[in-house]
């Protein structure tokens, strides 16, 4: 401390800053944390994709369940799962669709294409499908179709 006119002042002290060396430390401890964490992360962005579409495909699914929970049957092929965002006006249009809708908008898969949508289904009642990376049927690894079917959907919803 040091006294002027009877006032006392506090010094500082010389260790109050940060030293190159401590910097330096800090530095290569962020830079091995980040070489362990960045390739796990980065690394999955095509699985994180998939994911993303699975949950859309249960959603949109759930959403076809109350269509038809509401009208009876689910929208037609032709209908496609705009009738879930606005109420059709092709036949057979639906007397008890719910205001509002069933979804607010109609997601697009995670590679920027439409989901696709049939009914009947080849299996089930519905088919709904993502066309996976290349946008066309078919396909393998990162290029491969991701569906659910009516009764998948159903047996999900249990």
């Amino acid at each position: 401390m040091t006294q002027l006119a009877g006032k006392t002042r506090p010094t500082r002290a010389r260790d109050a800053g940060v030293t190159l060396i401590e910097m330096m430390v800090v530095l290569v401890m962020i830079s091995v944390v980040a070489a362990i964490i960045v390739p796990n992360v980065i690394g999955r962005p095509d699985e994180a994709r998939a994911s993303v579409a699975q949950t859309d495909l249960r959603s949109i699914a759930s959403a076809l369940e109350l269509y038809r929970l509401d009208n009876r049957t689910y929208p037609t092929t032709s209908q496609g799962l705009a009738a879930l965002v606005a109420q059709p006006v092709s036949p057979p249009v639906p007397r008890n669709w719910a205001q509002g809708g069933y979804l607010t908008t109609l997601p697009q898969d995670p590679w920027g294409n439409a989901y696709v949508y049939q009914s009947p289904g080849v299996v089930g009642a519905f088919d709904l499908m993502s066309l996976g990376a290349d946008g066309t049927a078919g396909g393998q690894g990162t290029a491969s179709d991701i569906s659910l079917d009516g009764r998948q959907a159903a047996v999900q919803s249990r």
